[in-house]
């Protein structure tokens, strides 16, 4: 039976697209006034560059317009964009679905990836808090308990007060967030977003594959009907 559904944040609830686009208005806007350029075209540059190739692009950006520039001016520029609070809303099938869980009493977390502050202004910006049981932030515990370390899920676990069998996680990336089904036996859900993920190409981590794959979250109640069948049947 399921008792709690997990959930991965970037491209699974909200789109990282987004909020590239959102941190680079903001870097825009700050370039703007420091050298009299156009906020517009500052950002189109950025995105431009972005989409060419996605490392480097504030060293990138200055060296286009002809800006001496250190490295210290860098990691500030860096940290604007992680620090900013960003314009970014759920996925239009999110708030449905967690209504749809609270009615059959099903727990619901966030556990999500990323540098901290970064991933809290999301949350903030989504008023994640008020939508879900738990959220975890695997920054918070360490560099080394990013994902794919169980050890959010052994947290999760504790905090929802369910076992691992009754625990379904919902994610994007194949890279990292299907592997926890072999080592707990914790069921993962696949979700293909429309548009350019971030994440999609990735290859699968020692070639462990999600059990469900879906396209919108409204697909998530077949699953859990299914899983509840099968408990009663056993």
């Amino acid at each position: 039976m399921v008792r709690a559904i997990i959930f991965d944040l970037d491209d699974t609830l909200i789109s990282e697209r987004k909020y590239i686009e959102s941190g680079y208005r903001h870097i825009a806007n700050l370039l703007s006034n420091r050298y009299d350029k156009a906020a517009t075209e500052l950002y189109e540059l950025l995105i431009d560059l972005f989409k060419n190739n996605p490392r480097n692009v504030f060293n990138r950006i200055l060296d286009t317009l002809g800006v001496t520039y250190t490295k210290t001016e860098i990691i500030d520029l860096v940290e604007e964009y992680r620090n900013h609070l960003p314009s970014i809303d759920f996925f239009n099938d999110v708030l449905p679905c967690l209504d749809l869980l609270k009615q059959k009493n099903v727990k619901t977390g966030v556990i999500t990836d990323g540098y901290a502050n970064a991933q809290r202004n999301k949350l903030t910006a989504i008023k994640a808090n008020n939508h879900f049981d738990e959220i975890i932030v695997t920054d918070e515990l360490g560099r080394e308990f990013w994902k794919p370390h169980p050890k959010a899920f052994e947290i999760m676990k504790e905090k929802l007060d369910v076992e691992f069998h009754e625990m379904i996680y919902v994610g994007d990336n194949p890279e990292k967030d299907f592997y926890i089904s072999s080592i707990y036996p914790i069921k993962t859900i696949r979700i293909y977003r429309n548009g350019n993920c971030i994440y999609r190409d990735n290859p699968y981590l020692n070639d462990i594959k999600e059990n469900y794959s879906i396209h919108s979250l409204s697909e998530l109640n077949s699953i859990i009907k299914e899983k509840t069948i099968n408990y009663i049947k056993k």
